[in-house]
């Protein structure tokens, strides 16, 4: 799997306010579908200065000289700029196809336009949260624990971090368990912060037993369920990370690009599933922005030895760690924008 998008690729995504967006002079034309509302993907194109909008294969591409749109026609699979997103309502053909408004609110416009990020603001602190511990082991396998792999790559980002200058706070650093609820508290302690949980899958089932590849979650917007069960009264209620929803986004698609660009460059290739919405504890109650990384499949025959990998460890580490330092140049320079536009 190459990734021929550039570190360039992401940098227009997350650091640029380059799209020409004419939000004054672009009525969108919303159609209602199975309760939610649409608006046509050819307005998309016209909104972010985007040239050109070609159908083939059964995808729908949306793109200029720097930025691409992939749509599956029908699907929730979106990739942008070689990073892929699955968003929270298919693409659907309304005469032409169309896209919801609330995958556009929640993740076309705040990767396009960061600089729009309500509440953005500076940070100097990550904490880092190893998932499970003690006698809460996660996924087991004849190799290892999740619980002790997720402390392995958790301790190696510790120290990037450290050395790049952050405070860092790690909500575990041993082997004892603490409940979701002390994570969250412990999280919220902290003022200017990001919080990253670190796990690693597994595939129950032995039908699903070759499912693998990392995928990141954010918390899903109000309205929205959570990640693979259908939608509930309780999603209708905003959560504290509901505040963070386009931060939480931003900060998704650099970890997790950089994430599978490190792992590439480094020949330790391993499939892309996305970046998800999802409502684990961690995320609806951490006030910062927040995300869930799953950093493979204990489950799958081949990928368990790559997790065990100390060279896979330490690669996804300072892949998290590099993400991190760009995504603060990132809000470094939102907040420097809003100033100026002040």
């Amino acid at each position: 799997m190459r990734y021929p998008g550039t570190r360039r690729s992401v940098l227009l995504l997350l650091l640029l306010a380059i799209l020409p967006v004419s939000a004054a002079k672009l009525t969108w034309k919303v159609k209602e579908y199975r309760g939610d509302r649409y608006v046509p993907l050819s307005q998309v194109r016209d909104f972010y200065g985007l040239t050109s909008m070609t159908t083939s294969g059964g995808y729908i591409t949306l793109k200029n000289s720097d930025i691409s749109l992939k749509f599956k026609a029908g699907g929730q699979e979106v990739l942008m700029n070689n990073v892929k997103f699955i968003f929270s309502h298919a693409v659907v053909s309304l005469g032409t196809y169309h896209v919801s408004i609330t995958d556009l609110k929640k993740v076309i416009d705040p990767v396009l336009c960061p600089f729009k990020i309500k509440g953005a603001k500076a940070f100097d602190t990550v904490i880092i949260d190893p998932g499970h511990g003690g006698r809460d082991a996660g996924a087991v396998n004849s190799l290892g624990t999740e619980a002790g792999y997720n402390l392995k790559v958790g301790r190696l980002l510790y120290d990037h971090l450290r050395s790049a200058g952050f405070k860092v706070v790690m909500t575990r650093k041993s082997d004892v368990f603490l409940t979701l609820q002390e994570r969250v508290k412990l999280a919220n302690q902290y003022n200017n912060a990001i919080f990253i949980s670190i796990h690693f899958n597994s595939a129950g089932s032995r039908g699903r037993s070759q499912a693998r590849g990392i995928e990141t979650f954010t918390l899903s917007p109000v309205g929205v369920a959570h990640y693979g069960r259908s939608i509930k009264d309780s999603d209708s209620i905003e959560r504290m990370g509901n505040a963070q929803d386009s931060a939480n986004i931003a900060l998704a698609t650099a970890v997790h690009w950089g994430s599978l660009h490190l792992l590439d460059k480094a020949r330790l290739e391993v499939p892309d599933r996305g970046i998800r919405r999802a409502r684990y504890s961690v995320l609806t109650g951490v006030k910062h922005p927040a995300i869930l990384f799953e950093g493979g499949f204990m489950s799958h025959p081949k990928e368990k030895y790559l997790i065990h990998n100390p060279k896979y460890q330490r690669t996804l580490a300072k892949a998290m760690s590099e993400a991190i330092v760009f995504y603060r140049k990132a809000t470094l320079q939102r907040v420097g924008s809003e100033k100026r536009r002040r």
